[in-house]
């Protein structure tokens, strides 16, 4: 069935008229399809049956709870950038243990709570806040799970103004000084290293940048 169909020349979301719903909130008002938002995240889920993977759902995206009750409900991950997000995240029902905590700008007291609550990795994007994490995370108790967020020099053939994946960018650690970073970051007591990060762009339509980005990262 699909999301959207007309019945009697009304539109309906899900085999609910919008005319009702808008008489009975008013408007504006934004419907989403929950059966939908489920079948596209199981589409993702179910396509890497080899692998143990995790999707993750960007919360930047649409940080309504009711959406992101959703994904909690189909086990999905989450993909934030900043501590009103994990507090949504959690608010919904989600997991710590599925989010992963993106952004180039985390402060202290958002690293802090997230480390707290048991978050599954942070994303980091420099130096300076590989060390903060590290001080955090050391008087906390704790070793904080990090990836590093390489940027692979690599051209995402999307708009210029939403493509991060270019040695000129402003995003991510050079992929040439990546390597001595996750040395230096292996050898700090409030630190494990867990993994890579690379994010590229956003509307990207084609694949080859994708294989080109993790050709570079990989190899």
């Amino acid at each position: 069935m699909q999301a959207t169909n007309y019945s009697d020349g009304i539109l309906a979301i899900d085999g609910l008229s919008l005319a009702d719903i808008a008489g009975e909130h008013g408007t504006p008002c934004y419907v989403y399809s929950a059966r939908l938002i489920r079948e596209r995240l199981k589409d993702f889920m179910d396509a890497f049956p080899a692998l143990d993977t995790q999707v993750c759902y960007a919360v930047k995206a649409a940080s309504t709870l009711g959406i992101l009750q959703q994904v909690a409900r189909e086990g999905g991950g989450f993909d934030i950038v900043s501590r009103g997000e994990l507090e949504r995240v959690l608010a919904a029902g989600g997991k710590p243990d599925r989010v992963v905590f993106s952004g180039a700008c985390k402060r202290p007291g958002e690293m802090r709570r997230a480390l707290e609550v048991g978050i599954r990795c942070f994303n980091v994007e420099s130096w300076s806040e590989l060390a903060m994490l590290d001080g955090i995370a050391k008087d906390l108790g704790v070793r904080a799970p990090v990836a590093l967020r390489v940027n692979p020099d690599v051209d995402a053939r999307s708009h210029p103004y939403i493509s991060t994946g270019l040695r000129d960018h402003k995003f991510g650690i050079d992929i040439d000084a990546a390597p001595a970073m996750y040395e230096r970051a292996s050898r700090m007591e409030g630190l494990k290293v867990c993994g890579v990060a690379c994010h590229i762009g956003s509307q990207i339509t084609e694949l080859e940048p994708f294989v080109e980005a993790t050709a570079a990262v990989a190899g």
